[in-house]
């Protein structure tokens, strides 16, 4: 009996890939820091693949302040022409602009619902939910929960959170399990696949 472990087949076999589908993707978070991050990162992926963006999260880490929201809303047209020479990062000034706005809308959500998280976890149902999903391919690219999550987030002035990448971050921050039914990691599944 093999004791290799079966994963979601879309993480291949890359390290940072393989380490960010076992410890990080489809498990619940509830830190607004981290969710902050993962609403920047995602919209900065729009049209990239996720691993460019992985490969470069460390750069995203120094450069936004290690997604402290209140900081990065205080960034200046004179910082934010400074990122756009960093290396580091993806230098799109729509996506940089977006994560300094998007970051005075954090401040704001907080402000009215006390967290990021209360806020965003309300379009889960505050609970995660597990779906069957046989095939990468099989799960959905949005949801009417990841629609609803957009619009909420575009009327209080973010960008770069259209309900694709919306749904995207549900995956990656815990609020949907949509790990491959045949996966370790799967919900309600003993370590080892079992």
């Amino acid at each position: 009996m093999s004791s290799t472990l079966v994963r979601c087949r879309w993480c291949g076999d890359d390290p940072l890939y393989v380490r960010y589908h076992d410890e990080e993707w489809g498990v619940p978070s509830h830190d607004d820091t981290h969710l902050f991050e993962m609403l920047v990162l995602e919209g900065a992926q729009a049209g990239l693949s996720w691993l460019t963006i992985l490969k470069k999260r460390a750069g995203y880490r120094e450069a936004f302040a290690g997604f402290d929201a209140a900081r990065v809303a205080r960034f200046t047209p004179a910082r934010i022409e400074k990122l756009m020479t960093n290396p580091a990062i993806v230098r799109n000034r729509a996506k940089i602009n977006a994560a300094v706005g998007n970051a005075r809308a954090v401040l704001a959500i907080r402000e009215e619902y006390g967290s990021l998280d209360r806020f965003l976890w309300q379009f889960a149902g505050n609970a995660q939910q597990v779906n069957g999903v046989p095939d990468y391919r099989s799960a959905p690219a949005r949801t009417p929960a990841s629609d609803a999550m957009s619009r909420a987030l575009m009327a209080r002035g973010m960008k770069f959170v259209g309900s694709t990448i919306c749904y995207a971050f549900m995956q990656a921050t815990g609020m949907v399990d949509d790990h491959e039914d045949a996966c370790f990691r799967k919900a309600g599944r003993k370590k080892g696949g079992k």
